[in-house]
């Protein structure tokens, strides 16, 4: 029996109630709209239904995908041989607690969460309005909106500065995490490694004006429209920033706004997006990846990194 049919009677039998797809193209679940289909797809709604989910992959040697709203994924066009796990969908669950912290699923959207600290009279998150994807991955990648020459001092912040703690699942347990055991730093946290799954996290922050709130994030929200191609499919930007230098200056002084491979194409409105101008494939996108690179290279001497997560 293959391990999908054997996972299918578990689900069946045990997590009746779990949405649980098969052969779900990846494309719908990746704001790149690129990706082929997953074997399995589970859409858990508490964090019971994701422990227990994890049980039964870890007893089947599955390794599986986790996700939130795919906003920093290329995935494969062939598709992925296992089981991947959308906690955006309905794991969202988000409460004020009787101390004043914010505590959330890992599957609310970072978006969701300002919003929700806006609405409480709280301040500290507003940076975190103008970032796609979920909590979830926001304490994996220690999410932040930095302050650069093109915006200091408007709205720099990340998730260290306001995490309190976050629970976890490991093969031996949930744990709940101090913010010293987090390992907070630039684009990175304990998580990074693959080891531990985000089910939740606190964020404390302080009270603030409501009015004030909200027009940081309205500034925040002109702002990125205004310089990032939010009309087209991306992953954000598409490299990390390198030391000394910032990726979208570097791909712009080479020449590459615009440059495509089929349906891929360095956005002309920000060369440090990569971006899909209609039917893009995974591999577009990594051979477009690989010219931006060995151009910058060979003109600066400097390798970009890609901040997206490759997944083949």
């Amino acid at each position: 029996m293959s391990w999908e049919t054997a996972l299918d009677r578990q689900i069946h039998d045990y997590l009746p109630d779990l949405k649980w797809a098969a052969d779900e193209p990846m494309a719908k679940h990746t704001s790149f709209r690129i990706g082929g289909p997953a074997k399995r797809m589970a859409f858990p709604k508490t964090r019971e239904q994701l422990v227990v989910l994890m049980g039964f992959l870890q007893d089947a040697g599955v390794k599986p995908l986790l996700i939130g709203n795919g906003t920093n994924l290329l995935v494969a066009d062939k598709g992925l041989d296992t089981v991947v796990i959308d906690t955006s969908a309905e794991l969202s669950h988000i409460e004020l607690t009787d101390e004043g912290e914010i505590a959330a699923d890992a599957g609310v959207s970072l978006a969701k969460l300002a919003l929700f600290a806006w609405k409480n009279g709280l301040t500290g998150l507003e940076f975190a309005h103008g970032i796609p994807g979920t909590l979830g991955g926001g304490v994996v990648m220690n999410a932040e909106h930095p302050q650069n020459k093109m915006n200091a001092g408007a709205y720099g912040g990340e998730l260290k500065d306001v995490v309190t703690e976050v629970t976890a699942l490991y093969p031996d347990g949930v744990k709940v995490l101090t913010p010293a055991e987090l390992d907070f730093s630039y684009r990175h946290s304990v998580f990074s490694a693959g080891e531990g799954i985000v089910l939740g996290a606190k964020v404390k922050l302080e009270s603030g004006d409501p009015d004030a709130i909200k027009a940081k994030m309205d500034d925040l929200m002109a702002r990125r429209k205004a310089s990032q191609p939010l009309e087209l499919p991306s992953a954000g930007s598409t490299f990390k920033r390198p030391t000394g230098y910032y990726a979208g200056p570097l791909i712009e002084g080479c020449g590459l706004k615009g440059c495509r491979v089929g349906g891929a194409e360095v956005s002309s409105k920000h060369a440090g997006f990569v971006v899909n101008v209609g039917g893009a494939t995974c591999a577009d996108v990594l051979a477009l990846i690989e010219k931006v690179q060995k151009t910058v290279y060979d003109a600066h001497g400097v390798m970009l990194e890609p901040e997206v997560k490759i997944i083949r």
